[in-house]
This record gives structure tokens, C-alpha cells and sequence, in this order.
């Protein structure tokens, strides 16, 4: 495994396992095949409704002692739907509870909009919340590093303008973002925004997340080849003797970026890690980075929340 440097201090993982759409009984077996493949960092959220899962198989790895806290790179969100200061620590503690862990190693603001909760947990019956206070909510944060819930802080889905306010008026510095990145989204504007802010970009959907577009409706709004079925990347994975997954992969690492596949195949756990042996040639660079289709390429636009163009903070393009 390769790691990258936290402003904070610490250090990240650059593959992870990404756990959204995931839960219960397959998560749980999942997940310890992804730890047993040598996996420690891993990728959860309030909104994904399965911390708890996850902090059963962490649980029963520590106290065996087949895996050390120490050794571990834990991240969570904070849901839009607890977006707001007063409900931050509140929310924090749950998700430690549910962990079964005394801190995570980073913390992210899921998305930089808030809403507010319908009578029922459907994301579409949440009402947008306008009074949105970015500079409220981030001074919170803060606080979770300095009582120790939290080691390190940062952000989900923000933009450049966002992130800059935040920049402008902390105290800690975000140490990580978390954007929809791959080969058709590839963003290098931002990310080398972050560069030169020393915040690490962590990379989601980097393979097309094509299940969990057609369970949410989503999907690039470019009529775009399944990334995995893309000729670059296929004639790529033969030069190289890998899977086009794995190709893509080493493309966004390569760049610097930390990725967070999710997949519930114990061979593709296996095969998503095996990134370092190999690395690609300048020539195979340019021809993937030429795959880039901009806002055309994006899957997640966060639409499940009704309305959510009209939020002052919608991070995204509104119309493609």
C-alpha cells in the first residue's frame, strides 16, 4: 500500500473501500474479505445507513487482534440532513457509537448544501434548507478535532468557491475533498486547486458505479461507453497484462489521487488493491486523460433531493 501526507500529520491510505449501496449481511461479509486482502481503509457515511455493519467486523477484528486501531483509516460523513452546527457533535457521537470506535480518522461535511427532514427518510421528501452557514458548520468541525472524535477533517463535494471560503476562515484547514472523479470526470482544475492547498482528493465512482446508476437513475448525460468496455482503457489493460478495471485505478493514483472502490467480489476486492506493480507510460496518460468529458461525464449530480438546483449552494453545473 501507498499512503499520502496529511496537512495534519497523519497519513491516508490511497485505495480504500468504498462502502455506499451497501449493507447488512453482504457488507459485512464483504468487508472482511476486503480485510483480509489487506484493506484499511475504509469509506463510510451517516447517510449510508451502515455504520453499524462496519462497526461489528471492525469490532471483532480488533479485539482478536487480527488488525490494530492504529493500523485502521476510518472516514465518515456528516449528512446533509444534520448539516447544521448545532446538530454536528450530536451526529458524530452517533456514528462513533455505531462504529465502535472512540475517533475516526477523518471527518468530512458530506455536501456543502443542507436540507431538512420529511416525515420519512426518503432523501426526496427532504425540503432544501437555505440558511446553509459553512463558516458555523466548519468552526464545529474543528471542535471534533480538538476534542478528539475526529483526527483529521475535510470535505465532500464542494467546489472550488467553497472551499476557498472555508479556506479563508478556518483555523484547521480541510486536509481532504471528496469528489466524483474518473476517466470521463476528471476535473484538473480542482484538483489541482487542492494541490497547491495541500488537501489530499479522495476519488468516488472511479470505476462508473454503473450498479448503483441504474438503482438511482443516474448516469452521465454524454452518450459515453461503460468505462470498463472503453477501447483506450481495454487496449491499455492488454498492453499491461490487467484488468480495465484495475487500468483505471492506476490512472487516478497515479495522478496522486486516492481511490475508493466498492465491490462485494472477492476476486475484484483482490484485484482492486493490486495497483503498485505496475505503472503507465506517459503515452497511456495523455490517451486516458483525452477520454475527459467534463460536466458531460458527471454521474452523481445529488438530484434525489427535489429542488436541489435552487439551493444557493449547489456545488455543480445546473445544466449540462
Amino acid at each position: 500500500m501507498k499512503y499520502l501526507k496529511l496537512s495534519s500529520g497523519g497519513s491516508m491510505p490511497m485505495v480504500g473501500y468504498g462502502t455506499w449501496q451497501a449493507l447488512d449481511n453482504v457488507l459485512e461479509t464483504a468487508l472482511n474479505e476486503a480485510l483480509k486482502c489487506g484493506y484499511r481503509h475504509i469509506d463510510t457515511a451517516t447517510a449510508y445507513q451502515n455504520e453499524h455493519v462496519i462497526g461489528k467486523v471492525l469490532n471483532e477484528w480488533i479485539t482478536s487482534g487480527k488488525v490494530t486501531r492504529d493500523e485502521l483509516f476510518i472516514v465518515t460523513k456528516l449528512p446533509p440532513y444534520k448539516n447544521r452546527p448545532e446538530d454536528l457533535e450530536e451526529c458524530l457521537k452517533k456514528s462513533l457509537k455505531d462504529l465502535q470506535l472512540d475517533y475516526v480518522d477523518m471527518y468530512l461535511v458530506h455536501t456543502p448544501f443542507s436540507v431538512i427532514p420529511g416525515e420519512t427518510a426518503d432523501l426526496g421528501n427532504m425540503k432544501i434548507d437555505v440558511s446553509t452557514d459553512h463558516l458555523a458548520i466548519w468552526e464545529m468541525m474543528e471542535k471534533q478535532v480538538t476534542d478528539g472524535r475526529a483526527k483529521a477533517i475535510g470535505l465532500s463535494n464542494f467546489n472550488i468557491r467553497q472551499i476557498q471560503r472555508v479556506l479563508d476562515n478556518c483555523k484547521i484547514k480541510p486536509d481532504n475533498l471528496q469528489i466524483e472523479n474518473h476517466l470521463y470526470l476528471q476535473q484538473p482544475e480542482l484538483i489541482e486547486f487542492c494541490k497547491s492547498n495541500d488537501i489530499v482528493v479522495t476519488a468516488y465512482s472511479c470505476l462508473g458505479a454503473k450498479g448503483g446508476r441504474e438503482l438511482m437513475g443516474m448516469n452521465w448525460t454524454k452518450d459515453l461507453p461503460e468505462m470498463m468496455e472503453n477501447e483506450v482503457v481495454l487496449n491499455i489493460a492488454e498492453k499491461h497484462g490487467k484488468t480495465p478495471a484495475q487500468v483505471l485505478l492506476r490512472f487516478i493514483v497515479q495522478k496522486g489521487i486516492v481511490v475508493i472502490p466498492k465491490s462485494t467480489n472477492p476476486q475484484r476486492l483482490a484485484l482492486n488493491i493490486e495497483i503498485f506493480d505496475f505503472e503507465l507510460d506517459e503515452q497511456d496518460m495523455e490517451a486516458m486523460i483525452g477520454q475527459d468529458a467534463g460536466e458531460g461525464g458527471r454521474i452523481i449530480r445529488l438530484l434525489f433531493f427535489t429542488g436541489i438546483t435552487d439551493h444557493p449552494e449547489y456545488p455543480f453545473e445546473k445544466s449540462v
